[in-house]
């Protein structure tokens, strides 16, 4: 090991496990993306190492509504160690004087219609504005559930999920996700920015522009300036290994630095894990960082991206939620490194590389 430096039934293909870089037929026909943009994971599952004793767990949090200032409310999906977290994904409601703001729709039918009820405990004032932080599914694939509003996105998100929009009729079935009768209907943004756009919810302000690229070339955030909360997106994950899959990693690291240095924060949604702070995406940030340099070594002595992901260890990040991302983001690094990095996620070296670090984790355990 190298030492750092400190309408029908759809059934899909192998190929199409490929495509959209997921591995269950529920995440293929959810995801927001097309064959150059998707991709969580490759065809090939990941060996799932256990625990390392040696290092903290991540905490479990549990889902709830939770108001963060008159009118403002993150809304967290449960989650933590032991418990099935891809693309479980968090959102925000801010109530205005006639209407509300919903921040990101979740991942599936029984996850939006879940969500709505939350909202529907605190007011029943129709939906106003759905913004959409970026385009994959976990984020947009509950939009027609947010019934009457205006959706607002990036142009490369909009993009992007004008591409999922081709696909089977039903959602398929899953437990928890979806009971397989509900239609499937992909909105896009119908209102696109790439400049900071401003809302007045009530006495609220509410500031949404792009911080990008960082997981995607089409990120926005929310940002409240009176209550000093950020709704990041998957600009930030909470104890839960990024995922690099459409990222620009250098650039996204920066973004974090921006927001822990400049940025009058106090509490940050994140996309994926539980509310927290600057100390949190800090954290996340060094994540990244200390990945990059592990495998800048590795690239520089031309160790390939799968073994490279097999022999780097991240000491306190060992037990984040989604261990094996590594491999992706690994993929994501090099191609960064050699200069070519696109929007598109390379889902062949992706598959290549988890093939090759199972041989290595097999053969280890």
């Amino acid at each position: 090991m190298i030492r750092s430096r400190s309408r029908d039934r759809f059934q899909p293909t192998r190929r199409d496990v490929l495509k959209f870089g997921l591995t269950t037929a529920f995440a293929v026909v959810t995801t927001a993306s097309n064959a150059s943009q998707a991709g969580a994971q490759a065809a090939t599952v990941p060996f799932s190492a256990p625990p390392n004793p040696s290092f903290p767990m991540p905490p479990s949090w549990e889902t709830e509504l939770r108001e963060l200032a008159p009118n403002v409310y993150a809304y967290i999906q449960a989650g933590g160690p032991g418990r099935n977290n891809v693309s479980v994904s968090d959102a925000g409601v801010i109530v205005g004087d006639d209407g509300v703001m919903v921040i990101d729709s979740t991942t599936a039918p029984m996850h939006a219609k879940a969500l709505v009820a939350a909202i529907r405990k605190v007011t029943d004032k129709p939906f106003r504005h759905l913004i959409n932080t970026h385009h994959h599914g976990d984020h947009v694939n509950g939009n027609q559930y947010i019934t009457g509003a205006e959706i607002v996105g990036h142009t490369y998100c909009r993009d992007e999920v004008l591409k999922a929009v081709p696909g089977p009729a039903k959602w398929p079935k899953r437990e928890g996700w979806a009971d397989g009768t509900e239609d499937r209907l992909i909105l896009p943004p119908s209102t696109t920015i790439e400049n900071k756009i401003t809302y007045r919810y009530g006495k609220t302000v509410v500031e949404v522009f792009p911080m990008l690229p960082a997981h995607t070339y089409g990120d926005l955030v929310v940002y409240l300036p009176q209550h000093r909360i950020l709704f990041a997106g998957d600009v930030g994950f909470f104890y839960v290994a990024p995922f690099c899959q459409n990222a620009h990693p250098s650039n996204w690291i920066s973004i974090v630095d921006q927001i822990v240095g400049s940025m009058d924060v106090e509490r940050i949604v994140p996309g994926h894990g539980p509310v927290g702070g600057k100390q949190q995406l800090a954290e996340m940030g060094d994540y990244l960082r200390l990945l990059k340099q592990e495998a800048r070594l590795r690239y520089d002595a031309r160790m390939s991206a799968g073994k490279a992901a097999a022999d780097i260890r991240l000491g306190r990040f060992e037990n984040w939620i989604g261990p094996e991302r590594i491999i992706m983001d690994t993929v994501r690094l090099y191609a960064e490194f050699a200069g070519t990095l696109t929007p598109a996620v390379d889902g062949a070296a992706n598959e290549a590389a988890t093939v090759e670090y199972n041989a290595i984790k097999a053969t280890a355990h």
